[in-house]
């Protein structure tokens, strides 16, 4: 551990407000609340400006929340704090090494401060302005979707209804407007960032990922290269095949992780079954696989597995997706 560090900070996140716990070198607890807001987020720092505890010297650690933790993290990492994001399953699991009994907002937060001493997890690094705004734009074409959809629904469920088809009707067209308005706002915005289209030109090079997909990689995962290798990327989106095995009895299928990012498993969805058909790498590779007998559902997490590869290495290489290249050494290098 790094002698120079002497405070640990847990904050337990949740919609409205910040459990704080600050831990310092002599095993002592100060706890706080504070709104989870831009105004708390300041008050925060003031606090603990206030207590004589630098940035240089302390750690935070929360676990990922989503929307609800990323302003915080984002906040803090931002004004020169070291923050870790971790995986709510590690806090769990040291919960129960510890032996916690009680689970309230202010025993999490403290819980969190020795899980950051004990574990030192690693930094999290908040996404470019231009990323963080691509990710704005892309989830609220996904709610507008989602709701689009929900209309479909609706509009089935009340067929033969004259008025009230029309209102849906018009309401899915005035969507269908906003949808639109979106994905140029989406195309400009990649547009007017080289990095961004260099990407997203690489990452659509790729057969089986088009125009739509392609932001959504960009605004999910940012930086590709900043994984060690293609399988780190992979375990980060929840691709990874899973194995259940023990002793000579237990023999459990494979099936992928999912721990991982839910929202880019669910944009790789549509592309691995389209790339199954029409990508030869993708192809050639999930037909081994249902020629080995593996089921249909698994042969799709598979083939995301393997389209999760490609965007690594089109990305890390910075050249075009190539058959030749992703073809040789196919059952080697998927280790699937």
């Amino acid at each position: 551990m790094d002698a120079l560090i002497r405070f640990w900070l847990g904050i337990d996140v949740s919609k409205k407000k910040l459990d704080v716990a600050l831990l310092d070198e002599r095993g002592k607890f100060k706890q706080r609340v504070f709104a989870n807001e831009v105004a708390g987020f300041a008050q925060l720092m003031h606090w603990l400006s206030e207590r004589g505890v630098p940035p240089s010297q302390s750690r935070v650690c929360m676990e990922a929340t989503g929307s609800y933790s990323e302003a915080c993290a984002t906040a803090l990492a931002d004004a020169g704090w070291v923050v870790a994001v971790v995986n709510p399953a590690r806090v769990k699991g040291f919960a129960l090494g510890e032996m916690v009994r009680n689970k309230t907002d202010r025993t999490d937060a403290c819980l969190l401060a020795r899980f950051c001493l004990k574990h030192e997890p690693e930094a999290w690094v908040p996404a470019p302005l231009e990323v963080r705004h691509l990710r704005a734009l892309v989830d609220r074409l996904q709610i507008i979707k989602d709701m689009q959809q929900q209309e479909f629904n609706r509009l089935e469920a009340h067929a033969g209804n004259a008025t009230l088809e029309a209102s849906i009707r018009d309401h899915i067209a005035w969507l269908q407007r906003c949808a639109d308005e979106l994905q140029r706002d989406i195309d400009d915005h990649i547009d007017g960032h080289p990095q961004l289209r260099r990407d997203a030109d690489l990452i659509e090079s790729i057969p089986g990922i088009g125009q739509v997909t392609a932001p959504k990689v960009l605004a999910f995962l940012g930086n590709v290269r900043r994984f060690k290798n293609a399988k780190a990327l992979a375990a980060f989106i929840g691709v990874t095949p899973r194995l259940k095995e023990s002793g000579s009895s237990v023999r459990g299928r494979s099936m992928i992780s999912r721990a991982g990012h839910s929202e880019m498993r669910r944009a790789l969805y549509m592309p691995a079954l389209v790339a199954s058909r029409h990508n030869p790498a993708v192809k050639a590779f999930g037909d081994r696989l249902r020629g080995a007998g593996m089921a249909p559902k698994a042969v799709v997490g598979a083939c995301m597995h393997k389209l999760a590869m490609l965007i690594y290495g089109v990305l890390r290489s910075g050249q075009p997706f190539n058959p030749q290249i992703a073809m040789p050494g196919l059952a080697i290098q998927d280790g699937i």
